[in-house]
């Protein structure tokens, strides 16, 4: 076990947003969280980040409790995070943005490794290295920040949304660097609004409901649930 959330809840105020729940995720795996706007995806991410820190329950990573770390304790433990909405410096370069994703590293005949491999698999990058990163297309952006985000080796990525705004044919890219990650030894859990694409990348599942969760299993499995289909599928 990579990853296990136990019967955590998060307040805004006096705003319930995670009700207690409990997941896991398995080492190799994608788990995704679908569910309505404001059911509690994004702020479960943030809380395994430590970005929100919860109200009461236990966040455990590789047999670590780490629920009370900072959140750059945790990025250097192996979890990196893409926030929806992409995240990327403006006004910084490709270059510089990917230079931001090691912040916490020294190794850098690694680093220089790395660099060269993002750039191996995202080839406008290495292209558009000196261009301001706010002048990129969307797709582009989307693929700098999953770049930045693997610079820094995590054992686990979190991401939020990340076919948001693409179009049909750049979802199907990074629906493939998603699976590419994967098979690369990164675990994943995913939050996205494109259920269908997502519950066939995943191996496992969990539908958020205000703040509860109401379903959970294999994935392929809830691609023929009859509430999944009627509620997030459009069937």
């Amino acid at each position: 076990m990579l990853l296990k959330l136990k019967n955590i809840k998060v307040h805004y105020g006096k705003l319930e947003a995670l009700k207690g729940i409990s997941l896991v995720v398995e080492q190799g795996t994608v788990v995704i969280l679908i569910g309505s706007n404001g059911a509690g995806k994004t702020t479960a991410l943030n809380a395994i980040s430590n970005i929100k820190k919860i109200t009461s329950g236990e966040i455990w990573f590789q047999g670590k409790r780490i629920d009370r770390l900072s959140s750059h304790d945790t990025v250097k433990l192996g979890i990196s995070q893409i926030p929806e909405g992409r995240g990327i410096f403006h006004t910084m370069t490709v270059l510089e943005n990917l230079e931001l994703g090691t912040y916490l590293r020294n190794d850098k005949s690694e680093i220089a490794k790395d660099l060269e491999n993002m750039y191996e698999n995202f080839p406008v990058l290495k292209e558009r290295h000196k261009q301001m990163a706010g002048t990129l297309s969307g797709g582009e952006q989307q693929m700098l920040a999953i770049a930045r985000a693997m610079m820094a080796r995590p054992e686990l990525l979190l991401m939020d949304e990340p076919s948001l705004g693409l179009s049909p044919k750049l979802v199907q890219l990074v629906s493939g660097i998603i699976s590419d990650i994967n098979k690369s030894g990164v675990s994943i859990v995913l939050v996205e609004q494109n259920a269908r694409m997502a519950l066939k990348l995943a191996n496992t599942a969990y539908v958020l409901e205000v703040g509860n969760i109401a379903l959970g299993g294999e994935a392929k499995r809830l691609l023929n649930n009859e509430h999944v289909v009627k509620a997030y599928l459009g069937g």
